[in-house]
């Protein structure tokens, strides 16, 4: 019996402890969408994004990386015209061009299961554009800069390949528009609206 218990107890120990080796390289894809309707209000609200990454492990279980990709939020709905008492339909759109380099250590859970922990620093380049009836009323440059940590899960489906997810996010981001004062946000939770999945693939 005791040797039974050993032996598994080695066996749990040894995939606890499984390694991504030192020297390998990724890639992975991540695409997130939320979205929400107000059916009281009649607004509609639509967050996308798809930023491909590439990375390389410097240490076992600890990579770095480097994602480039695009973001879009957009909100509409329908508001009234004082001027001749009508309904006009709007639409606001933010679209942004991201660069996200980071950093990522795993914990293996078990043979094919593992957590990781992830550092970035997305910083983005994109336009506020307002339209009313279908035409454009005006459009608004800005930069944005954060320092983000996101934790994810990594499941091996096959040899080289793997399937993760994000969930939520710890951090700061501020978004800076020309001839105006930054705007500054602080985001602390897990949310189930905002996760981000990806396929990763490993060049071992």
């Amino acid at each position: 019996m005791k040797k039974v218990f050993l032996v598994g107890a080695l066996a749990l120990f040894g995939a606890a402890n499984a390694q991504i080796a030192q020297g390998t390289k990724f890639i992975t894809g991540t695409v997130g969408y939320q979205g929400e309707k107000n059916n009281n209000s009649d607004v509609t609200k639509d967050s996308f994004s798809v930023i491909p990454t590439v990375g390389y492990f410097v240490a076992p279980n600890v990579a770095i990386g480097l994602g480039v990709g695009y973001e879009s939020n957009s909100k509409k709905g329908n508001l009234t015209d004082v001027t001749n008492n009508t309904v006009v339909d709007y639409k606001n759109t933010t679209s942004a061009f991201v660069i996200e380099p980071l950093v990522r250590k795993y914990w293996n859970v078990s043979d094919n299961f593992l957590l990781f922990g992830q550092l970035s620093v997305p910083m983005k380049f994109g336009n506020d554009k307002y339209e009313q009836a279908g035409t454009e009323v005006g459009k608004d440059k800005f930069t944005g800069f954060g320092v983000v940590v996101k934790p994810g899960i990594d499941y091996i489906i096959a040899p080289n390949w793997t399937v993760e997810a994000t969930l939520g996010e710890f951090g700061y981001r501020t978004s800076k528009y020309k001839d105006a004062e930054s705007i500054d946000n602080y985001n602390f939770g897990l949310n189930l609206g905002s996760v981000t999945f990806g396929v990763k693939y490993l060049f071992k």
